[in-house]
């Protein structure tokens, strides 16, 4: 099942996610290593993040961004899960 993860900035926070940045790509690459990461990366605005994944149910996308680096470590200040239906580009 896909879904759209958003995540929200903290203020003030691009030292912070620079130097978690590392711990957050290893933590991402778990995902990225499985197929489950369709795309992901930071607006360019500084305001947060996108990541859309491919997981069995919400409560593992829950779980798994629940130990993201940016979360654990007080980048992000919340986090939307949305159910997401591909449409394009069509197959």
């Amino acid at each position: 099942m896909l879904f759209a993860i958003i995540g929200y900035d903290k203020p003030n926070v691009a030292e912070l996610r620079l130097k978690l940045r590392e711990q957050h790509l290893a933590h991402v690459r778990q995902l990225l290593d499985k197929g489950k990461l369709l795309l992901g990366g930071p607006f360019t605005d500084g305001s947060g993040m996108l990541v859309v994944v491919d997981m069995e149910n919400e409560a593992a996308v829950k779980d798994y961004f629940a130990k993201d680096p940016f979360m654990t470590g007080g980048v992000l200040e919340r986090v939307e899960i949305k159910p997401f239906r591909k449409v394009f580009p069509l197959d």
